[in-house]
């Protein structure tokens, strides 16, 4: 499911933003981006995701700007003497080729880049971690809550479809039936040719040909089945854990029967059933893969 989560908090002299973006994955495949200087964030951030988090392309981004003014400044004394050496070095070979340079001022060498340095104020590591992970909590609980919402959502629709599902298996139940009758009087009739034009033809052994082929058209197992999947699959809907990956794989299941069911079906009724059935439970399956 999608998602997306942020918190906002300040503290220590700086502020912070975190964000959580989430799509649809078959696992959990977190990626972090994270300022490397706040020692063992990234451990902890991994941790708190996994415990909250079981699917999905996770992103998760953190942005720490310093609320203070620069700190006092330094003279870089090495910067200082490297960039006057070099200044001396030019100033040699331009007199060697009769060139005249215009003196530098010790306004214009301070504004060189290095020779000033601004010393960052000290920040207490251990705790920003602990600023840092409980706005992350917080962030967290958006992002988790958001996917709640999309999933309950989500829910009403695998159930509604559920509902086409059994209608149309009822649908089936009444088409086979229907062509049970019609199959007695055709195979009836066939064999009543057979014999008529087969002299000699040993009656027993054409008689369990045709009931070979009544039992390899009979669906009774196939909407057994059928009937059965949708059933687990409500109890599947009904349990508070992660369940997409088992829906997945019931949705083959479904899949599976309907084939079969259009196989065997041998009339018009029952295979425009059986295709509707596999048109729907395609659909599902688009659903399922949106399921945590």
């Amino acid at each position: 499911m999608t998602g997306f989560g942020a918190a906002q908090g300040a503290g220590l002299g700086l502020s912070w933003t975190w964000e959580l973006r989430g799509v649809n994955g078959k696992g959990l495949d977190l990626r972090l981006r994270l300022p490397d200087w706040v020692e063992g964030l990234e451990a902890q951030v991994r941790s708190e995701t996994a415990k909250a988090l079981t699917r999905g392309n996770i992103q998760v981004g953190l942005k720490v700007v310093s609320e203070q003014s620069e700190g006092a400044l330094r003279l870089d004394e090495g910067q200082l003497s490297a960039v006057l050496d070099a200044m001396a070095r030019i100033e040699a070979q331009a007199m060697e080729q009769g060139l005249s340079l215009a003196p530098s001022t010790a306004a214009e060498i301070v504004g060189l880049r290095g020779v000033m340095t601004a010393e960052a104020a000290e920040v207490d590591i251990v705790a920003l971690r602990a600023l840092l992970l409980a706005d992350y909590a917080r962030a967290l609980s958006v992002f988790v809550g958001m996917r709640q919402s999309e999933g309950a959502a989500l829910q009403q629709i695998l159930e509604r479809q559920l509902g086409e599902i059994e209608a149309l298996v009822a649908e089936s139940e009444s088409a086979a039936e229907a062509r049970s009758e019609a199959q007695t009087v055709r195979l009836g009739a066939q064999l009543a040719r057979v014999m008529d034009n087969a002299e000699g033809a040993d009656p027993d052994r054409v008689a369990q040909e045709l009931a070979l082929i009544a039992v390899k058209s009979d669906v009774t197992e196939e909407i057994d089945r059928l009937r059965s999947h949708v059933a687990a699959a409500r109890a599947l809907l009904a349990e508070q854990a992660p369940v997409g990956r088992k829906l997945d794989f019931l949705c083959q299941e479904f899949n599976r029967e309907a084939n079969t069911l259009c196989s065997k079906s041998g009339d018009p009724e029952l295979t425009r059933a059986g295709l509707a059935l596999k048109t729907l439970i395609d659909q599902m399956r688009e659903q399922v893969q949106n399921v945590e």
